[in-house]
């Protein structure tokens, strides 16, 4: 007798999460798990709601209903930065990089998160603040070489391209040393190479950081290459959710992206 298979539990739980801006409901009663280790997507046509999804679970936005659990601890309302702390960090649709400080300056700062030292240690150079700033520098270029951009470490962020602009905020958002890292339209404005070195990176933070991954993305051949849990959006609300088989071939996702054929 075959014995029953353990399901481990969910590391980000979102239910029956509901949004409104005013008389705007942005987020209808959504619901949906991510599973340690996996990398999935939220897909949906053009405001569906995604990046709304996002900043709820990230504390920009607090839900009008409903739970959002990570790891087990209900995070709706928690600010911003506590929920980084926790082990859960974003990239944004639109690039927010300090376009006059340095590549690794820009990285150094996702470190804050983790450090100790207070203004009084800042102030004074005193050796255990010193000792983070040398750990710090360390992890900095660690995670700018893990973004394959290293060289660039001391060029100034706003003079980077845009492709090596978007790994700075990936290496800055690992440096945060996450468990569930966010990807919000990673791909936007990248060329064919790029996307190509994107769906590597994205296999490595999962294979050798352990970390899970949740994107969003417009580009259908990428989310379908590299995802294993896919949940669809439409006017705020869940219409689909499995592989990318499953999802792809679903009549109302097929429906929500090219509408309904007329009789």
């Amino acid at each position: 007798m075959t014995p029953a298979r353990v399901t481990e539990p969910a590391l980000l739980s979102v239910e029956n999460v509901t949004l409104r801006f005013g008389g705007l409901q942005v987020l209808r009663g959504l619901s949906f798990e991510v599973r340690a280790g996996s990398i999935s997507s939220l897909i949906g046509p053009n405001g569906a709601g995604k990046t709304s999804v996002f900043n709820c679970l990230t504390g920009f936005y607090r839900p009008n209903a409903g739970v959002v659990r990570f790891l087990g601890q209900p995070i709706a309302g928690m600010r911003p930065h506590r929920i980084t702390r926790l082990g859960l960090a974003r990239t944004f649709q639109n690039l927010r990089l300090f376009r006059e400080m340095t590549a690794l300056d820009n990285v150094m700062a996702g470190l804050h998160c983790r450090t100790s030292s207070g203004l009084v240690s800042a102030m004074l150079h005193l050796p255990g603040q010193q000792r983070e700033e040398a750990a710090s520098l360390q992890a900095g270029e660690h995670w700018l070489a893990f973004a394959g951009i290293a060289h660039h470490r001391d060029r100034a962020a706003g003079n980077l391209s845009y492709g090596d602009q978007r790994r700075v905020e990936w290496a800055r958002a690992l440096a945060t040393q996450p468990k569930l890292l966010l990807l919000d339209e990673p791909a936007a404005g990248l060329n064919h190479d790029e996307k190509e070195r994107l769906i590597a990176l994205i296999r490595r933070v999962r294979e050798e950081l352990g970390v899970t991954v949740l994107l969003i993305e417009h580009d259908m051949g990428l989310v379908m290459r590299v995802s294993e849990a896919i949940t669809v959006l439409d006017y705020g609300q869940k219409i689909a959710e499995g592989d990318a088989e499953t999802v792809q071939n679903d009549p109302r996702v097929i429906e929500a992206y090219l509408g309904r054929e007329e009789d």
